[in-house]
């Protein structure tokens, strides 16, 4: 029994896809369409999309919520752009700048893969904050529900990329772990289930219980503080099983890009936090 479970798996056996269905190419009207696919990453994006709509509708039914329903239909296509744009222009700053200034046009390709979540983070957060400004509400509390909601589609993303085997881990130096395909012949750590399991659920069932058992959705900053600590910690420890980005390495600050880019998320999360206890909460009505 003991073997079995220190056997490393080969991730070629297992019965997963990038792909969810495809469609050949095929011709229509004298013009040739296709190959169409649809594929697992894109579809967490969609999911976790879909899921959080759904989540703040819900929210927004509470007393002294920040938003409307109807504010939140409309405040979703802003959050969305932001995801997007956010993840793709990220990658591109912190992990490919050379790449991409060689060939711009390869920055709109976001179907051939490439996004950051710090990325990511950083455009829901501006865009949490210029919809705010631009209704005349409070950014810092619609930032505060969508950190609840945010750990759904993180989560789906990473089980996407290990459905899509990339991404993948640090060898193990044992005969435990998963042999990735194009990643060599040593078990390697699954961390893209370890940052599902941290980034995506654990941190969900925090901020969840957060929102509907306490009073931190009345303490402006509390729970976007609580999403910037956990996850940037959660994120610092995954990373010493992650391998690193290929093109960047570990730093010479002994990090790697992941783990710096934790650090002002870490700090600007503990000051939301503290500044959320040194205030009183809104007023429930």
């Amino acid at each position: 029994m003991f073997e079995f479970y220190q056997a490393a798996i080969n991730f070629a056996d297992l019965p997963l896809s990038p792909e969810l269905f495809s469609v050949p190419a095929f011709e229509l009207l004298g013009s040739s369409w296709g190959p169409f696919a649809l594929r697992w990453y894109s579809l967490s994006y969609i999911a976790g999309i879909i899921f959080a709509w759904w989540m703040l509708l819900r929210m927004a039914r509470l007393p002294a919520a920040p938003m409307t329903a109807p504010q939140t239909d409309d405040f979703i296509t802003w959050a969305t752009l932001g995801v997007i744009l956010g993840g793709r222009l990220g990658y591109v700053l912190f992990y490919n700048l050379a790449k991409f200034m060689a060939d711009p046009i390869q920055i709109i390709r976001v179907w051939d893969g490439g996004m950051s979540s710090h990325g990511g983070a950083l455009g829901v957060i501006l865009a949490c904050l210029f919809y705010g400004w631009k209704h005349r509400l409070s950014g810092l509390r619609i930032l505060d529900h969508v950190a609840v909601v945010t750990p759904v589609g993180l989560g789906l993303g990473r089980l996407a990329n290990f459905n899509n085997g990339e991404l993948w881990g640090r060898p193990t130096g044992t005969d435990w772990g998963v042999i990735f395909p194009g990643a060599g012949p040593e078990p390697r750590y699954p961390s893209q289930l370890f940052e599902a399991g941290l980034e995506g659920a654990a941190l969900f069932i925090i901020l969840f219980w957060l929102f509907w058992r306490t009073d931190a959705r009345l303490r402006p900053g509390l729970l976007a503080g609580v999403f910037g600590v956990c996850y940037g910690v959660f994120r610092f420890i995954v990373e010493y099983f992650r391998e690193p980005d290929v093109q960047l390495g570990v730093l010479s600050t002994g990090l790697t890009m992941g783990q710096t880019l934790t650090v002002p998320l870490i700090l600007a999360g503990g000051v939301l936090v503290a500044r959320a206890f040194s205030r009183k909460p809104v007023v429930a009505a």
